[in-house]
């Protein structure tokens, strides 16, 4: 199948499993703390990848192993815990909407420092994004109390994280088979994750807990597909794709994440949404703008 084709079909399943992602932090919550959320969530993850992916991991060169290591930490562990960390203050509808922020934090971050170039219909697309974004954590704030600031900048945060992790991956390790990248990275994280969870005192707890082993199972879900599957899927379509229509994945995930929000009672203040809709029409006109560019190129060619 054709690469154009093929990756509405990626985009559409990354925004369904990873849309759903949310949800899982949340009920993962219930029972486990945000430290033993993120390292059951990378434990959960790797092994399964390492599995998946061990013939192509032991094919990796010396020199792909700094890459990898960047791109795991800085693409899936703070991220993950950042993320786990935010829900405890935040509804999983509004991290999904903090998270649509990357593909403004990835054309930013491609502009300053991998060499990609802004024009005026990006630029207007970022400054919508960015009032919404700012907009939705205030009223976030006034919504459900102040202390939300700080956990809502950590979705922000996340979103750079991957915005970075986009353009490494495009930049440095877009000719190694995906499979191998994920599995290369989780590798790497399997050891930290594992003593994090020690550190938390997990081992300590009563295990025969009926919440603690339902959050572990959410959890376990969320590890295989959530992260380990979906970051595959992820790496194939950086691959064959841009790094700007590659994180807009992020601006279809919010519509499953809401609507799982929405069958949890999750509430939503009219302004959380207004700001939300401005977070989505800005990604929306960078990636137009994006498109447009990139059509224009090829007519000159």
């Amino acid at each position: 199948m054709a690469a154009a084709k093929i990756k509405w079909i990626y985009l559409f399943v990354l925004s369904l499993i990873w849309g759903s992602s949310f949800i899982l932090i949340k009920k993962g919550l219930v029972g486990l703390s945000p430290l033993q959320v993120g390292a059951f969530r990378v434990i959960f993850a790797a092994l399964f990848l390492i599995f998946v992916g061990f013939r192509k991991l032991i094919k990796l060169k010396a020199y792909h192993w700094k890459w990898i290591i960047v791109s795991g930490f800085v693409g899936s562990f703070f991220p993950i815990f950042l993320f786990a960390f935010a829900e405890t203050k935040i509804s999983s509808g509004i991290a999904s909407i903090l998270n649509a922020v990357t593909p403004l934090m990835t054309l930013i971050l491609g502009v300053l420092f991998f060499q990609d170039k802004m024009n005026s219909n990006k630029a207007i697309g970022v400054m919508v994004g960015l009032i919404g974004t700012t907009g939705l954590i205030l009223s976030n704030a006034s919504f459900n109390g102040s202390e939300n600031y700080l956990y809502s900048i950590m979705g922000v945060l996340a979103a750079v994280c991957y915005a970075v992790n986009v353009n490494l991956l495009k930049k440095y390790l877009s000719g190694i088979p995906a499979v191998a990248v994920t599995s290369g990275c989780f590798a790497v994280l399997l050891i930290p994750a594992f003593a994090i969870l020690i550190f938390s005192g997990f081992f300590t707890e009563n295990l025969s807990n009926i919440e603690l082993q339902k959050s572990v199972g959410f959890i376990a879900i969320l590890g295989v597909l959530g992260t380990g599957v979906a970051m595959i899927l992820f790496n194939r379509l950086v691959q064959i794709t841009n790094p700007v229509f590659t994180s807009s994945v992020t601006y279809t995930m919010p519509i499953i994440a809401l609507g799982w929000g929405v069958l949890d009672d999750e509430v939503f203040s009219l302004n959380q949404l207004f700001f939300a809709m401005l977070v989505i029409i800005g990604v929306l006109i960078v990636n137009r703008a994006k498109a447009i560019s990139i059509k224009r190129k090829k007519k000159l060619a």
